[in-house]
């Protein structure tokens, strides 16, 4: 079954329930969250988006964007989760969230970007 957004949901005051007074839009349906992993291959998909857009999901990420410095940047390779504030069992499942710590070969960095929503892995890395 799809996932419908629609604006009222549930009962009224008195406890009486909604009663639609249109049918369901194709643009209300929404869709189940894409838990962006740690892989050995880099997998994205397109979606379509209302209004003609589109937005690039990543699925399954190698590489993270690592930001050492201000204004110097590198290209780091992903090796585990190590501490996700969303859910603590993303941390076994190596699921990439924004804020998430992970451990990259050049040490420990945070996601600053939302990997399922803008297509790429940004980190900073963190301090020892």
């Amino acid at each position: 079954m799809a996932i419908w957004k629609s604006g009222r949901q549930g009962k009224k005051a008195s406890g009486a329930r909604f009663w639609p007074g249109r049918k369901k839009r194709a643009y209300e349906i929404g869709s189940d969250p894409i838990n962006t992993r740690i892989s050995e291959k880099e997998t994205k998909k397109t979606k379509k988006l209302r209004g003609g857009k589109t937005i690039t999901q990543i699925l399954t990420a190698t590489h993270a964007n690592l930001q050492m410095a201000v204004n110097k940047f590198k290209k780091s390779k992903l090796i585990t989760v190590k501490e996700n504030s969303a859910n603590r069992h993303f941390v076994r499942m190596n699921v990439l969230t924004k804020g998430a710590v992970i451990e990259t070969e050049d040490g420990l960095a945070k996601v600053m970007s939302r990997p399922s929503r803008s297509g790429i892995v940004n980190a900073i890395l963190l301090k020892k």
